[in-house]
């Protein structure tokens, strides 16, 4: 990969539009049901599959299940995105409601 191509490829990363919404980790073996939210939720489950793998992460009752647990036993749904053009300062305000709103509806756990 020449120093360019590379250069292009951050650009066009940097560039893409970011999707915040709303999402649920679900233990099919107990039932049990944990409700976050995020900025990124295309590439959520990335990072929070990667810190429960490696005993990081900072859900100790996720952890503590993914630990009692086999992996395949959880899986991540994206729940509600929020409209691209949502302005930067309603965004967090939109996500925090919405999310009260899903742990309300799943009697879920927030994460």
């Amino acid at each position: 990969m020449t120093q360019t191509s590379r250069k292009n490829l951050i650009a066009e990363y940097k560039e893409r539009p970011t999707i915040a919404g709303v999402y649920a980790v679900i233990c099919s073996a107990t039932g049990q049901v944990w409700v976050g939210k995020s900025r990124h939720i295309d590439t959520e489950q990335n990072g929070l599959w990667f810190a429960l793998r490696h005993g990081g992460s900072p859900y100790r009752s996720l952890q503590a299940a993914w630990k009692a647990h086999a992996p395949e036993d959880f899986r991540f749904e994206q729940l509600d995105r929020l409209p691209e053009d949502i302005s930067d300062l309603r965004r967090k305000d939109e996500l925090v409601s919405r999310a009260k709103l899903w742990i309300a509806r799943l009697g879920a756990e927030a994460l």
